[in-house]
């Protein structure tokens, strides 16, 4: 199923539930009351949209799978369902940025990991571990591994993805998306080159983050 409407369709019931609210608001005549749902109404929609995003592809390109600020870039070292030495970069996603994510680089979907956990402020680096999120790995026709991990924050109470395992994906293929600020961390080969630096805003399916070796 493509999801590639102007508005992501897990969108829908909130902005009808918004447009229902308003419309009952209506008949009470409450100016201000009425002005301040339609802002919302138009927040829900702005929020849940979807843009068409294009990028220049280039041999071993990994691009963003997610709008927002890099807050953290890191060499690690770790156990679990993601073992190994990875180069760590967090994208931080506020409730104005896009929020629909995108494949980070071409190959299989090989494992999808879902653990519950905690809200804290996507922004903590602990909220890599401690809060809830979705992990997905990409096997490439290369046989690398990167993972893709949807975090939940602290307003975000809902991920959402809509690969399968088994699944090929295309680069800049969208995959998901989290309702309402979130982050997403995204773990490459530790001999990556990394083409971003701390601070950067970033765009899911447009900007370059580094290149496989």
């Amino acid at each position: 199923m493509k999801h590639d409407s102007i508005i992501a369709q897990e969108g829908y019931p909130f902005i009808i539930f918004s447009l229902v609210i308003t419309v009952l608001i209506s008949f009470f005549g409450i100016c201000w009351l009425i002005i301040l749902m339609v802002a919302l109404t138009l927040f829900v929609v702005w929020f849940f949209r979807n843009p068409e995003r294009y990028f220049q592809d280039e041999e071993k390109l990994v691009i963003s799978p997610a709008d927002g600020k890099v807050v953290k870039i890191d060499d690690v070292e770790i156990t679990g369902t993601i073992a190994g030495k990875y180069k760590k970069i967090s994208i931080f996603m506020n409730v104005f940025n896009v929020h629909v994510n995108r494949v980070p680089y071409s190959g299989q979907i090989e494992t999808i990991n879902y653990h519950e956990g905690k809200f804290l402020s996507a922004n903590l680096d602990k909220a890599s571990v401690d809060n809830e999120r979705n992990e997905v790995m990409i096997r490439t026709e290369d046989g690398r591994v990167l993972w893709a991990v949807q975090i939940a924050g602290l307003i975000a109470r809902r991920i959402v993805c809509w690969l399968n395992v088994g699944t090929p994906v295309k680069k800049g293929e969208r995959f998901g998306l989290i309702r309402f600020g979130s982050r997403v961390d995204i773990y490459l080969p530790e001999d990556s080159k990394i083409s971003v630096k701390l601070g950067d805003k970033v765009k899911a399916g447009e900007t370059p983050l580094g290149y496989l070796s």
